[in-house]
């Protein structure tokens, strides 16, 4: 025998408190799409154009070989393709790049710049990418190009970064990953020496880098010191992205 079932059931008790919401794995970016940023846009496209122009400006003036070996243009290299892609994807409201990329251009575009600035802009003889033994005179063309590759694009990637993107996209386990870079780039400039001629003047690109100066052991030890700086400022960089406020309301 059954219970013969009841024809009301009672309503059933309200549960106390607020309902609680889930955590949802599904990001924010999944359900709203990104608007069209076309000022924004436009501004990346000129620290392209920035970057690019720089670069060919180097190569005109000096050896294609010569040029592209150096880090700094390798650095402007990478910023001119991040901000031209970022460029499209704000013009066309697409997802915006990985952080670590764009994290990575702005890194090494800004250590690139600062090496240049602290340790090169006063050396003697002068820093120069082509090999010249004068410094080079304002407003001509050694001159302009180090302006552009080692001022102005660096500072307008830092002015987008501030001011164009959204904040708290870095983390801490980039700044480890950003450091491989350089290290393939040491090898590569050491590799680089090994089978040039003693005589070349351009078998060290960088006089911090001179193991014929330094010995292996100090060009090590100041490698050493340069990766330490790189980290501190990713390590920074990460900081800052997370202390500073969003600029914008929407992904870019």
């Amino acid at each position: 025998m059954t219970a013969p079932i009841p024809r009301e059931i009672p309503d059933l008790p309200a549960i106390p408190g607020p309902p609680l919401l889930l955590p949802s794995p599904v990001p924010a970016t999944a359900v709203v799409a990104p608007a069209r940023r076309p000022s924004t846009a436009v501004f990346r496209l000129v620290i392209a154009m920035t970057a690019a122009a720089g670069v060919a400006l180097e190569l005109l003036l000096g050896t294609p070989a010569r040029t592209l070996s150096y880090f700094g243009i390798q650095a402007n290299l990478l910023l001119a393709v991040v901000m031209l892609s970022s460029a499209t994807r704000a013009w066309r409201a697409r997802r915006p790049l990985p952080s670590g990329m764009t994290g990575a251009a702005l890194l090494y575009v800004v250590i690139a710049a600062l090496v240049y600035h602290l340790l090169l802009a006063h050396t003697t003889p002068p820093f120069s990418m082509t090999g010249a033994t004068t410094p080079p005179e304002r407003w001509h063309g050694q001159w302009a190009a180090l302006q552009l590759l080692h001022t102005l694009a660096p500072a307008a990637a830092l002015v987008d970064w501030l001011f164009l993107t959204p904040a708290a996209r870095l983390h801490l386990r980039q700044a480890t990953t950003w450091l491989v870079y350089p290290l393939v780039y040491l090898a590569f400039s050491l590799a680089r020496a090994a089978f040039l001629q003693p005589a070349d003047p351009s078998r060290y690109l960088y006089p911090f880098l001179d193991v014929t100066a330094h010995g292996y052991r100090g060009t090590l030890a100041n490698a050493l010191l340069v990766g330490l700086a790189i980290y501190a400022l990713a390590v920074l960089l990460v900081g800052l992205d997370h202390a500073r406020p969003t600029p914008v309301r929407h992904r870019v």
